[in-house]
């Protein structure tokens, strides 16, 4: 692969090195671009469609059908975490573990036995998903909490993939080809279908259908890899490794992805859908920095012992946080045009709700590469918690301030307010790492620790 050209700073300098480093760490750093790529057009690709997808929503079911469709999606995010517990990321930094050459021909002793536990986890939850699905459309549920249990199964339902390993590979470009087949067919299924059948539940019917061949897919390669998964007898290490972070990761979904699905209850459809203009285009910007910190996690997992390892943390956090901020100024600038390109004229009063969530983008990628690439490979769950914790509180008050105005612009600020708390506290928690390891080195990757706390 194209990250292996990279120098190693410790091989001794031998005669001509000087003249081979500079090329390759140019081609290190275009294999990073290039995972970055993959990564964002696999893992947020449906951002790619939602050039076609969103303005036909958007001009068939108008503002109050694209309200329900945002609760639907944010349950989807909720769901999503829900099986997957939201430790995707922790886990795929234990994949490189499968190339420690000690271990033999049993180098995949760990790893099956790691997706046996998986397994058992996410396909219990799905289970109790479709389970409560089922019950709601017997008994008539009304129309915004069907949807709620609608995108809560869509999402469990793509959460049962093994695209996490795929990452933990660095295979990024196999990441993207089986995301670009659901991709694809979620944007032929809306075309074809919705214009037809005009309503919110079809639309996240097209998703969960188009979810399937990227499932089918991503286990096929895992088979064919890995071979079967082991059967299951550490789910409850998994459980109680993973607790800290999925409970972060609950909070901070439901006050951001998920934020419509807990606003459904104070504001009509109508607010949440003009909330949901502007917030899928904030999001949209979002998603293509997300991406730097999945394409640089299997890298800082090998280097996690490098004394260079928190300098280039810095460096690359310092990027994400400067190519947000001129996102952001491009939005602002941009966001009558947007708006009446994407959403038709109808939406015009998203315009101002708009240009004040753009202002979040600073902070939420300083946040998302703390939480994707450095927390995950320094195993710092309690960082990740606390930090959801913080955001939830101030989210908590803004829902309170809601109950009172049933205002959509408090939910805007409330976003605001919490996702700036958090990124501060990310900071901070950097801070506190980066002195504590100068008192007390880091021994090794923080993934041979985790093997070692999941005793095989």
């Amino acid at each position: 692969m194209a990250e292996h050209a990279a120098p190693d700073p410790d091989r001794p300098h031998t005669p001509g090195g000087a003249h081979r480093r500079t090329p390759q760490r140019r081609h290190g750093f275009l294999a990073v671009l290039r995972d970055i790529g993959y990564v964002s057009f696999g893992k947020y690709g449906q951002y790619v469609v939602t050039i076609v997808t969103v303005p036909l929503i958007a001009r068939v079911l108008g503002a109050h059908g694209l309200g329900l469709l945002a609760i639907g999606m944010s349950a989807y995010f909720i769901g999503s975490l829900l099986v997957d517990l939201g430790i995707t990321s922790y886990l795929a930094a234990r994949v490189h573990d499968a190339k420690a050459p000690e271990l033999g021909s049993d180098r995949f002793r760990h790893i099956n036995q790691l997706r046996g536990d998986y397994l058992v986890i996410r396909a219990g939850t799905l289970g109790l998903l479709g389970a409560g699905l089922g019950l709601s459309y017997a008994a008539g549920a009304p129309a915004h909490l069907e949807m709620i249990l609608l995108g809560l199964f869509a999402g469990g339902f793509w959460s049962v993939s093994e695209d996490w390993l795929l990452i933990g590979q660095g295979r990024f470009g196999a990441s993207t080809a089986y995301q670009a087949v659901g991709r694809i067919g979620y944007l032929v299924l809306l075309v074809a279908v919705l214009p037809r059948m005009p309503s919110a539940q079809v639309a996240v019917l097209c998703l969960l259908v188009s979810s399937i061949p990227t499932v089918v897919l991503t286990w096929w390669d895992s088979l064919r890899t890995f071979g079967p998964p082991t059967r299951p007898r550490g789910a409850w290490t998994i459980l109680r490794t993973g607790a800290p972070v999925f409970t972060s990761r609950l909070l901070v979904t439901t006050y951001g992805q998920g934020a419509a699905a807990v606003y459904s209850g104070v504001l009509d459809a109508v607010s949440l859908g003009l909330y949901s203009a502007s917030d899928r285009l904030v999001r949209a910007i979002q998603s293509t920095l997300d991406p730097i910190g999945f394409a640089l996690l299997p890298r800082m997992a090998r280097k996690s012992a490098d004394d260079n390892f928190w300098r280039h943390a810095l460096q690359a956090l310092f990027a994400c946080a400067c190519t947000a901020t001129v996102a952001a100024a491009a939005v602002w600038l941009a966001a009558p045009t947007l708006i009446h390109l994407v959403f038709g004229e109808d939406f015009t009063a998203a315009i101002a709700l708009l240009r004040v969530e753009t202002f979040i983008l600073p902070a939420t990628a300083i946040t998302s590469f703390v939480t994707t690439a450095v927390l995950p490979v320094r195993q710092d769950t309690t960082g990740v918690l606390i930090g959801a914790i913080l955001g939830t509180c101030v989210a908590a008050t803004a829902l309170a301030i809601a109950f009172r105005t049933h205002s959509v612009w408090t939910l805007v600020y409330g976003t605001v307010v919490v996702e700036f708390t958090v990124a501060v506290w990310y900071l901070l928690r950097i801070r506190t790492l980066i002195n504590r390891e100068r008192v007390t080195p880091a021994s090794g990757p923080a993934i041979v620790l985790m093997r070692e706390e999941g005793g095989t």
